[in-house]
């Protein structure tokens, strides 16, 4: 091995070993404004800055948060029950939606004729709040985990359907000039050309409509539900139990979080070849 290239590698590893100092740094960052914001609060709620009617320490919040681990008063579920019904509910409605709404999305940035059939069903969709679904729903489906589980579907949907359709949009003509040339098809083009162009926006519509999928559950659990996260908020406020309604919230927070970081590890993965 020459000095050149001795040198070279210090340098690589020189770089590295900086780009991971860095990215500690702001990981400790973002770990102290968590603390910050946490001690301001229970400083706020001890000192009497805020009423406890109005908002609970994040002390009683893990508080009861431990104890919702296995009592299930005063809503009749423990957290872990809860927890398992609404991802039941929210998951059904995303995967469904992701199954209908990303193909769907990619056909018709593709091939014209099914755009210009699609789209005017589509524009009359999209402008219709999830919300606005609940009655019809219920009308059709009851008051089940199907009628609920649609809710979510209409939510998460149109931003599936939106960034799919703008991703293979935006595929490089010269990309498929290429493959033209090389005698593949309109189909063969479409698979090996678009959809992996395509898929950086699609992931994209997919975290979109994840965090959606979240926040119309607390109203799809509001149609005569027994279960869920969004069930034990709304108990929160019938009981005027703060520290429940938050309770429910962190729950959610979490683990929307954590279902983002899969989606984003899938992201990577899939999409190694852009590094």
């Amino acid at each position: 091995m020459n000095e050149n290239q001795m040198s070279l590698e210090a340098a690589v590893l020189k770089e590295r070993q900086d780009m991971k100092r860095e990215a500690n740094k702001y990981r400790l960052l973002s770990l102290l404004s968590l603390v910050v914001f946490f001690t301001v609060w229970e400083l706020a709620v001890r000192l009497g800055w805020v009423q406890t009617t109005h908002i609970a320490a994040p002390s009683k919040v893990v508080e009861l948060f431990i104890r919702k681990l296995w009592d299930t008063s005063p809503d009749g579920s423990t957290l872990f029950q809860h927890t398992i019904s609404s991802l039941q509910l929210s998951l059904t409605g995303f995967l469904l939606a992701l199954v209908i709404g990303t193909p769907l999305g990619l056909l018709m940035g593709w091939f014209k004729p099914f755009d210009d059939f699609v789209k005017p069903i589509f524009n009359l969709i999209r402008p219709i709040p999830a919300l606005g679904w609940i009655p019809i729903m219920i009308l059709l489906l009851g008051i089940g985990l199907a009628a609920k589980s649609s809710i979510i579907f209409m939510a998460a949907f149109v931003p599936m359907v939106i960034n799919s359709y703008t991703g293979i949009k935006l595929t490089n003509q010269a990309l498929v000039n290429v493959a033209k040339t090389c005698g593949s098809n309109t189909w063969t083009i479409f698979f090996k050309v678009g959809i992996p162009s395509a898929m950086p926006m699609v992931f994209a519509g997919w975290k979109v409509a994840l965090s959606i999928s979240w926040m119309t559950l607390i109203a799809a659990e509001m149609m005569a539900s027994n279960k869920g996260l969004g069930y034990m908020i709304l108990m929160g406020r019938q009981f005027m139990m703060v520290d429940l309604i938050l309770c429910g919230m962190f729950v959610i927070a979490i683990i929307g979080y954590l279902l983002y970081l899969i989606l984003d590890v899938a992201e990577s993965h899939v999409l190694r070849w852009r590094r």
